[in-house]
């Protein structure tokens, strides 16, 4: 029996991991971290707080879900940073490492150390049935969109860290997900504010063009946030408001894949990140490019399958 575990302690979201290679079967746990009504955020000692509180029940959950028990793991694939750069460090990713570390220890299993968008990408490329990209070493492009990056990366095959990421291009200001989540607390929606949003967005009749700001292959989306205040300001309907703000980050993405294209023209495209599993914005993007790939839902929101296929392809595994 052959299941490698992955953990993944993101800024808002506990996750646990198996993968059951045999079956190819994928098991999830995960928790939201509390944000306080209001509120666009969480400090990184809070979130560690809640990991740290929220991690063994995450476990609990996932053993009973898969039916197994600890001796029966063969490895451990875990997120130790945002980036595979240097200098890339959050707290919150400290509390997973270190029962990752544990357990290997205990277990006498090996580990292995990604980043949350290595995992991120991983995870899309399984959902969107394209993990032969790793295989047969092809270049791709992949977006990983969140609360915490609106970034185009080149992606190549590496024997070393599976994947080696180049940046192409990101926002220069506004993350995607801050957007939505500012522009969501101002219509007096939960904070995480995306699905709200979305369903909000989905009940506007308006159609919209919008203009995002390029900088060479980079985006600004500050002005989308002012664009939208002032839509509320002025007595906008909140669904036309909610409607105009995914369409722009939408048409963002997409300017931003016409740039990459350019360069990488027969690249397929992989879309990541918990922004990625929205519907509105999703079927604007395939409407206008070809080639291109997304992750369902639970593969697209943080999630710790992608550490969990991490460590499963470095055990040579999978």
């Amino acid at each position: 029996m052959l299941n490698v575990l992955g953990i993944d302690t993101s800024n808002y979201t506990t996750s646990v991991s198996l993968i059951d290679i045999e079956k190819m079967t994928v098991y999830q746990s995960k928790m939201m971290l509390p944000v306080k009504s209001g509120e666009v955020g969480i400090r990184q000692s809070d979130a560690v707080f809640h990991h740290t509180k929220q991690f063994p029940v995450v476990i609990s959950d996932l053993m009973q879900k898969a039916k197994i028990v600890g001796s029966q793991i063969k490895a451990v694939g875990v997120s130790k940073s945002p980036r595979m750069v240097e200098g890339s460090y959050m707290p919150c990713f400290l509390v997973g490492e270190s029962f990752a570390s544990s357990f290997s220890k205990l277990c006498g299993v090996d580990l292995y150390k990604t980043s949350h968008q290595i995992g991120h990408i991983l995870a899309a490329l399984f959902s969107a049935g394209k993990m032969d990209l790793i295989k047969k070493k092809e270049i791709f492009v992949a977006f990983h969109i969140s609360g915490g990056t609106t970034d185009c990366l080149l992606c190549e095959p590496s024997d070393s860290d599976v994947l080696r990421i180049t940046e192409i291009g990101t926002s220069l200001d506004l993350k995607a997900g801050q957007a939505i989540d500012r522009i969501g607390v101002k219509l007096k929606l939960n904070f995480p504010c995306g699905k709200e949003l979305e369903k909000l967005a989905l009940k506007s009749g308006k159609s919209y063009r919008t203009k995002p700001a390029l900088k060479g292959n980079n985006c600004c989306l500050s002005g989308l946030q002012n664009i939208c205040e002032k839509m509320i300001l002025d007595g906008e309907s909140p669904c036309d408001t909610a409607k105009f703000c995914l369409t722009y980050i939408s048409d963002a993405i997409i300017a931003m894949s016409d740039r990459a294209r350019e360069t990488y023209v027969n690249a397929p495209i992989i879309f990541a990140g918990g922004v990625m599993s929205d519907k509105i914005i999703k079927d604007r993007i395939s409407e206008r490019l070809s080639n291109v790939y997304f992750a369902e839902p639970e593969y697209s929101c943080d999630n710790a399958a992608g550490t969990a296929l991490f460590a499963a392809i470095k055990k040579e595994l999978i």
